[in-house]
């Protein structure tokens, strides 16, 4: 199927519902990922959420069908992109599966993000409240890649208040302690802070802070690491 930018339209439409967008496009030269005809990727297209956009659709399915599941949220994600794939002809791919695609990478290169003192990809306006949730591979190229933000907010952040933020002393220029957020979360003091409302130090941290996750996901998302 030959494919063209009205491609990147009707992803954009059919992820809407979703509360999903087109995060990035990747352009690549005989080095992209394979794909299952064999042939490299000439196009990788990245879907996520901004804010809380996903958290109302997923709430729902949730509700519906995903009740019970061990990991629903990787379950809905694949259950939406896997399907609009199929719909443009294109391979979908997922950060939870193996064998593992370097979906940071390609972050860092679409978007031009770099880690934030928490680990987490830092966005220039949404700060720490986005993720990534798949990503579409087609065999052609298509359309314009995305033109990468230059601005680096920590770069300009010279209080670090997400490092004092932390009640377990976990983030520090080291880099993140997880055992010591484990550790944290796990006792009665984590379980009423950090696991009840959400990662202090990441609430700390200034940038994007209209886009903060609802409460109900931020503690899901604590629940998730905390396993």
């Amino acid at each position: 199927m030959t494919h063209s930018s009205d491609t990147f339209e009707n992803i954009r439409a059919a992820l809407a519902p979703h509360g999903l967008f087109l995060r990035g496009v990747l352009h690549f030269d005989g080095d992209g990922p394979e794909i299952a005809t064999g042939e490299r990727a000439g196009t990788v297209v990245l879907i996520g959420n901004v804010g809380g956009s996903m958290w109302p659709a997923f709430s729902r399915w949730r509700r519906q069908e995903g009740a019970g599941l061990d990991h629903p949220l990787d379950a809905w994600s694949e259950a939406v992109v896997r399907a609009l794939a199929a719909s443009v002809s294109g391979e979908a791919w997922f950060p939870s599966e193996k064998p593992w695609k370097p979906f940071q990478q390609w972050a860092m290169q679409a978007e031009g993000l770099k880690a934030s003192p928490l680990g987490i990809l830092i966005h220039p306006v949404h700060g720490l409240w986005h993720g990534y949730r798949g990503a579409i591979g087609f065999a052609e190229r298509i359309g314009e890649a995305t033109v990468p933000f230059e601005h680096h907010p920590c770069d300009h952040c010279p209080d670090k208040p997400c490092m004092a933020a932390c009640p377990a002393g976990a983030i520090t220029a080291a880099g993140f302690g997880y055992a010591a957020c484990r550790g944290y979360l796990a006792s009665e003091e984590g379980k009423a802070s950090c696991m009840a409302g959400g990662c202090l130090s990441r609430a700390a941290c200034p940038v994007g802070a209209e886009h903060r996750y609802p409460v109900e996901q931020l503690r899901f998302h604590m629940q998730a690491l905390s396993l």
